[in-house]
């Protein structure tokens, strides 16, 4: 296996030098599943997809390190093997979905509102850089921090600072108990009991409300408890009885949040070939906002800190909806879009857009320039 591996990373040496040397950028892939995210771009493609395999798995001390063309539902059944769990549930978006597309996406599930982002596990990585360098940083124990910390620089660069060879990740053990709750309320009432609890001794790991964006009316609101037996024993009738909510049965509920977050529920799967997908992230203290042309559903995640709301993919309705979110202190996307939406939308609100995040626009070019010299990873897949 190990020869395997060097052949592999002379190969992606060669490809990154003559990349250089021609200056023309190189879009790195694993198995394609999220190569909507992002923004467009036609690059020659990098395939990771045959560097796989795990490479050293500890569940006693709670590490995994593969190679980034790993399948993820291989590191997942290894995981569930010894009763563990990727605590910040990545969404896959497809069947061949790997471990290095996963880090490069940054994305985190429901679980992420308890957990922690996906970045925040991240221990280690070894990376090839624009000038064909192969370099490791970080460790596998959490003590580790000696030097800058680059391998959390990784998460959610979409290939744009360097290639993702191999990572280490915390894995945390899977929860003595689960149990899921649904009710009826309003989204208001829905962010005030959300913002209650999280700052409450509460297993509360989830949390999902879907309805009407602009009215009054009562959602769906649902939550997950996780953790000590006794703890979601405890909690179930103290907030089953503040929102008259019913326990969902287990399979039920394993299907709802596997659907959420892989974004196959009606209200993500429903969207139009005109429309965009829109992610707004806000602070947990934000209530409901309006904005009259936009669909009448939303789905709210982390306690409504992350929400999903369908629109119009025109340039102006993003301007808006980029400061609607500004206005409450933080920021959109444009997520995913429809089949006839112009792929070539700018997706991110962009650091130099937002005064507290101005100043993170030079640190970001003087990291790829250090990095990537000669833009061998300069899709601009990330602004």
């Amino acid at each position: 296996m190990s020869q395997s591996l060097n052949s592999h990373i002379a190969s992606f040496r060669e490809q990154i030098l003559q990349a250089a040397q021609s200056k023309t950028p190189l879009s790195i892939e694993g198995s394609g599943t999220k190569s909507w995210y992002g923004n467009h771009n036609t690059f020659t493609k990098l395939s990771t997809r045959n560097h796989s395999g795990i490479l050293e798995y500890q569940p006693e001390e709670l590490v995994i390190t593969a190679c980034a063309g790993t399948p993820l539902k291989d590191i997942e059944a290894a995981l569930t093997e010894k009763n563990q769990v990727l605590a910040f549930e990545p969404p896959h978006f497809g069947d061949a979905a790997t471990f290095g597309g996963s880090i490069a996406a940054g994305l985190a599930g429901p679980g992420r509102i308890s957990a922690g982002n996906l970045r925040d596990f991240v221990l280690g990585a070894r990376i090839m850089d624009g000038k064909g360098q192969d370099l490791s940083f970080g460790g596998k124990v959490m003590k580790n921090v000696a030097g800058y910390d680059i391998s959390r620089l990784m998460p959610g660069s979409l290939g744009t600072l360097g290639l993702l060879m191999e990572a280490s990740v915390k894995v945390l053990p899977k929860p003595a108990a689960t149990v899921t709750l649904r009710c009826q309320v309003s989204q208001a009432h829905a962010h005030t009991l959300l913002n209650t609890w999280a700052g409450q001794p509460l297993p509360l790991s989830a949390s999902c409300w879907i309805g009407a964006a602009n009215s009054e009316e009562d959602g769906e609101l649902t939550i997950r408890l996780s953790g000590a037996i006794a703890a979601v024993q405890a909690a179930i009738p103290l907030m089953s009885a503040a929102i008259k909510a019913t326990e969902l049965d287990p399979i039920i509920a394993n299907t709802f949040w596997a659907e959420l977050r892989e974004q196959k529920l009606s209200a993500f799967t429903s969207l139009g070939p005109t429309e965009t997908l829109y992610r707004i992230a806000l602070p947990a203290a934000c209530g409901p906002i309006h904005l009259s042309h936009m669909s009448p559903e939303v789905v709210l995640e982390w306690h409504g800190q992350q929400r999903w709301w369908k629109g119009p993919s025109d340039d102006a309705t993003f301007t808006a909806i980029k400061a609607l979110a500004h206005t409450h202190g933080g920021h959109a996307m444009r997520f995913r879009q429809g089949a006839n939406v112009d792929p070539s939308n700018e997706r991110f609100t962009k650091l130099s857009e937002q005064t507290h995040s101005q100043a993170l626009e030079a640190v970001q070019a003087r990291l790829r320039s250090a990095f990537d010299p000669a833009g061998v990873f300069a899709t601009h897949r990330l602004p």
